[in-house]
């Protein structure tokens, strides 16, 4: 087992990271913070896919998702892979997906909620006859 794969076993924590760790925790975030690259992400998630194959699933041009896609790999997100005269992308980290899950499914109950409340609030004004 090499060196760095005795670092990326480690568990870090982002609670005592430097200051210089943290700008790269909130750019890993930044790269997520895009509905464009979370689509691809999504599409990556069912497999490879070249540029021209996310651009038409997407509905942007080749352009808009090859810069997408270098933000992805800056952070280590995606890989690609040359074959042919073709390239294609792949999840490098299937973490995010984990990440992503676990962000979706707090937005959704944090929905339910709101939409529970606002039910609740509506009872209580037909009760009151208003």
């Amino acid at each position: 087992m090499g060196h760095h794969a005795g670092i990326a076993s480690r568990c870090v924590r982002m609670e005592g990271l430097s200051p210089e760790a943290l700008q790269q925790v909130a750019g890993y975030f930044q790269a997520l913070a895009e509905p464009t690259r979370l689509g691809i992400l999504n599409q990556l998630r069912q497999g490879e896919r070249n540029v021209g194959e996310l651009a038409k699933e997407c509905g942007c041009t080749s352009a808009n998702v090859s810069r997408h896609l270098a933000v992805l790999m800056h952070h280590g997100l995606v890989t690609r892979e040359g074959r042919g005269t073709s390239v294609y992308y792949r999840i490098a980290d299937e973490s995010v997906y984990a990440l992503c899950d676990l962000v979706c499914g707090n937005i959704a109950r944090r929905l339910e909620r709101a939409v529970s409340d606002r039910k609740a609030f509506a009872r209580v004004r037909r009760v009151a006859g208003r």
